[in-house]
């Protein structure tokens, strides 16, 4: 006789469109509610040329674009996602990012994947400077609330647009893809995939677990990292910059999930929350490994010209993440918080279904 089917954490329901930033962001919601005037043409949403590449409102309306690909919204029809006005809309903002990008990490001729790999490897200088030096030292419940809180946006897809490029790849590097994105996905088991884990974390921190939940209370550096995963994913020109990313991720990972896990233990966090990060110390570790020599290595086997290309997706990662580094810390230095409109996560705790 079996036992009762595990309870889920992770609540997938569509969430609700988030309020808008500005123009972009206002026209992209107004379309997806029906309510604006018109067709979704492209001349429907302003023009973003003049619009802050990092910004609030180009983010925004990027990841709500995005989103029509993942778990869509509350009362927006699926027949969206491949609307052909919204699409052009989107590669408008998406040619916006991919600019600024190309321009802020230029990658020239002498760079390559190895040496940008090995160059993530290098720790600061004294130890700290980072966000998970801070909350290992002296970050408070609050910080890792807060922390996980804007996380949740990035760890409840995290393997989802790293699974588009599955297709894109061949031999040696999609077999070793395939064996990473296996773990992500719990081995086979349900509730040992990595975003029921996270969810778990969440529910241990009195956070809520709803899929979506704190995207208004996340600043445009939160939702960039989250949008270069669907950048990347979604196009199979961009397949390098997608292994280089993931290469970036699996490889910074162990020590920084170390540090997490002993900052959880330090402010007295339940056993779930430092479970997540305690698990990926070791098993990072190993998938550093593959995706290094495997993963990078099969594909620059077969197609050596996209080296660039990986080093520019290792580099728009780190890039993204200093960014979010400088606003987390920034804040939290000041004694602020770094959530947008300084909305205490207190006002969010609830029980999760």
């Amino acid at each position: 006789m079996t036992g009762p089917a595990p309870r889920r954490r992770l609540r997938l329901l569509p969430p609700p469109l988030p309020e808008p930033r500005g123009p972009l962001s206002a026209a992209v919601t107004a379309l997806l509610r029906g309510s604006a005037p018109g067709s979704t043409a492209p001349g429907s949403v302003p023009s973003s040329e003049r619009c802050p590449a990092y910004g609030d409102d180009l983010q925004l309306a990027l990841y709500v674009l995005y989103e029509l690909h993942y778990q869509g919204f509350q009362g927006v029809p699926d027949s969206l996602e491949w609307d052909g006005g919204l699409l052009a809309c989107r590669g408008a903002l998406e040619r916006r990012f991919l600019s600024a990008l190309r321009e802020d990490v230029p990658v020239d001729g002498t760079d390559t994947a190895r040496q940008a790999l090995d160059e993530l490897q290098l720790e600061p200088v004294g130890d700290d400077g980072g966000v998970s030096h801070f909350l290992r030292d002296e970050g408070g419940l609050e910080h890792l609330r807060e922390y996980a809180a804007l996380r949740s946006l990035y760890h409840l897809k995290e393997a989802d647009p790293h699974a588009w490029v599955l297709p894109r790849l061949h031999g040696r590097a999609k077999a070793a893809m395939v064996a990473v994105e296996f773990d992500e996905f719990g081995a086979g088991r349900a509730d040992e995939i990595h975003a029921e884990l996270f969810a778990d974390l969440m529910e241990d921190l009195r956070l809520d677990t709803a899929y979506g939940h704190y995207v208004d209370a996340a600043p445009a550096e939160a939702l960039a990292t989250v949008n270069l995963m669907s950048l990347f994913g979604l196009h199979r020109a961009l397949r390098a910059a997608l292994v280089g990313h993931f290469a970036a991720v699996e490889t910074t990972s162990s020590p920084g999930s170390r540090r997490l896990a002993e900052a959880l233990r330090r402010v007295g966090a339940g056993p779930a929350a430092v479970r997540f990060y305690a698990e990926h110390v070791e098993a990072d570790a190993v998938h550093e490994q593959v995706v290094r020599h495997d993963v990078v290595g099969g594909l620059l086997e077969g197609e050596p010209h996209l080296d660039a290309e990986v080093v520019f997706g290792i580099r728009a990662t780190v890039h993204l993440e200093a960014r979010l580094a400088a606003r987390l810390l920034g804040a939290w230095r000041e004694g602020a918080t770094a959530l947008r409109g300084d909305r205490p996560l207190e006002a969010d705790v609830r029980a999760s279904a």
